[in-house]
């Protein structure tokens, strides 16, 4: 259970402190006031397309009835195939891509896709237009048959195209590289690159607090230690950091893999001989994927913000929040109505809080107690048990009513549904002393509830372990993830104590 003591707070910190709390870790500030570097390379957008002129030629080909027919097939199949391709990684940007690894997922992809198109054409003409909807894929085993191999034939023939073309830009124009770890692993993948610039990445530099002994001829010198790769990244223009193992600081690898993807890098993954044991161990070899001149190598996944199913999140929530506020504005006129009447004026209560980024926003609640000063208001951590207390008070606390107010901040883009929970800055200073990951919550917006919540992390809980399970969730943040956390939070505010 974590306590809160005033006293031990170091002088001269209190609930101003929010400069400090903007801070990200030990010897890192904050990378949203540096430029952005990119490491994309245009791949993917370029393998969509090859993809759909691939679906629109094999159509043409196979298909009788005409450009008419051809369009009409193409928007039943195209939209699922995208998607399949896109869920089966098929446009993921790989360090040694080859058209004979994917083609076995593009087979089977591809059916599937064909199979549905035809499944729901069928369907629309037996339930919705049987008259004006004719057959435009015919159920002959010969002709999808057909499709689909000149679909993959096209497909491959482009892909390798595209990859052919990569390699030969790779060439040219190697991106900068950093690598997390001087040791065995390290040197060895900087030599491979050094000798193989057809994989694109030139080693500028290794990131490690304690190397291991580098020949005084070897090209590729040490920067730092992983404090200097905030500075590193923008100054030599770094599009791609490779993490090894058995060099780099464990301690070190989750931070220098966030401030890696803040910056914008691509982060590989290159594994030391015991690691990638570990993997083909539990049956994960499949989750290598990629190689690097012999090394199992994997690509480390994006942060949530920048993926494109986060502007879904944002527009859920804003569609959400402006639903509740209007279907729930009974609900809000009743509460404020018994607030007013129970404390007297001052329905709505606003505190400062720390959210995205570690900037401060003012947070909207029901007034269920009215502190005595400010400094109470900044510093008191829990009020459950407070005698001032009343009977309306305590009920809006205990069903959650008094986080109502919130959708506006949900609606004004201060916070989310499902987030992290903000907290003050006088308690985000003391924590992130204690917590040295406590920081790394406020990488994206905070919300109205979160996973250390419906797991029951509230009130007087520990603050290491809320730290833990949300840092857990931005890292395997994911659409459904937030539904899950969004259907068992109504389950987790019934059985809430009020704290």
């Amino acid at each position: 259970m974590t306590t809160i003591d005033n006293e031990e707070l170091p002088a001269g910190v209190g609930a101003v402190g929010l400069a400090h709390a903007r801070r990200l870790g030990p010897g890192l500030s904050s990378p949203a006031s540096a430029p952005a570097v990119r490491g994309g390379t245009g791949v993917p957008v370029t393998l969509l397309a090859v993809d759909m002129l691939a679906t629109v030629g094999a159509l043409a080909l196979v298909l009788p009835g005409g450009p008419a027919a051809t369009l009409r097939a193409a928007c039943g199949l195209l939209p699922v195939l995208v998607l399949m391709y896109s869920s089966g990684g098929q446009y993921r940007l790989r360090l040694a891509p080859s058209v004979l690894d994917e083609l076995p997922g593009l087979a089977g992809r591809a059916t599937i896709a064909l199979a549905f198109a035809l499944t729901l054409e069928r369907c629309l003409q037996t339930l919705l237009l049987p008259f004006t909807l004719p057959t435009v894929i015919p159920a002959d085993f010969r002709v999808l048959t057909l499709l689909l191999l000149a679909h993959l034939a096209l497909d491959s023939a482009g892909r390798a195209a595209v990859y052919r073309s990569l390699r030969a830009r790779r060439r040219r124009a190697p991106r900068p590289t950093l690598i997390a770890g001087a040791g065995h692993v390290g040197q060895r993948v900087a030599a491979a690159l050094l000798e193989h610039p057809e994989y694109g990445l030139c080693p500028v530099g290794f990131v490690d607090a304690d190397p291991l002994f580098l020949p005084a001829d070897f090209p590729v010198p040490v920067v730092g230690g992983p404090e200097a790769l905030i500075r590193e990244l923008p100054r030599r223009g770094i599009s791609d950091v490779i993490l090894t193992g058995g060099g780099a600081d464990e301690d070190w690898a989750p931070q220098m893999l966030r401030t890696s993807t803040d910056f914008g890098c691509d982060v590989w993954f290159v594994p030391s001989f015991p690691d990638y044991a570990a993997f083909e161990h539990a049956g994960r070899r499949t989750a290598v994927g990629d190689h690097l001149w012999g090394f199992p190598c994997l690509r480390l996944g994006s942060t949530p913000m920048q993926r494109p199913s986060w502007a879904v999140k944002r527009a859920f929530d804003a569609c959400c929040a402006g639903l509740g506020l209007l279907l729930l504005s009974p609900v809000l006129l009743l509460c404020a109505v018994a607030v007013r009447l129970e404390g007297g004026p001052g329905v709505i209560f606003r505190q400062e809080r720390i959210g995205l980024d570690g900037r401060p926003f003012t947070v909207l609640k029901f007034r269920t107690l009215r502190p005595a000063d400010e400094h109470e208001s900044a510093t008191r951590w829990n009020i459950a048990d407070d005698h001032r207390l009343g009977p309306v008070g305590r009920f809006l606390r205990r069903a959650s009513l008094d986080e109502l107010p919130q959708l506006w901040n949900v609606l004004r883009g201060e916070m989310s549904l499902v987030g992290p929970r903000p907290e003050r800055p006088y308690f985000v200073m003391r924590f992130a002393q204690a917590y040295p990951r406590y920081r790394e919550r406020h990488r994206v917006p905070v919300g109205l509830t979160g996973f250390a919540q419906v797991n029951g992390l509230r009130g007087d809980t520990s603050i290491e372990d809320r730290a833990r399970f949300d840092n857990y969730y931005i890292d395997s943040w994911s659409l459904w993830q937030d539904v899950k956390i969004l259907l068992r939070t109504v389950v987790a505010v019934l059985r809430t104590d009020g704290s």
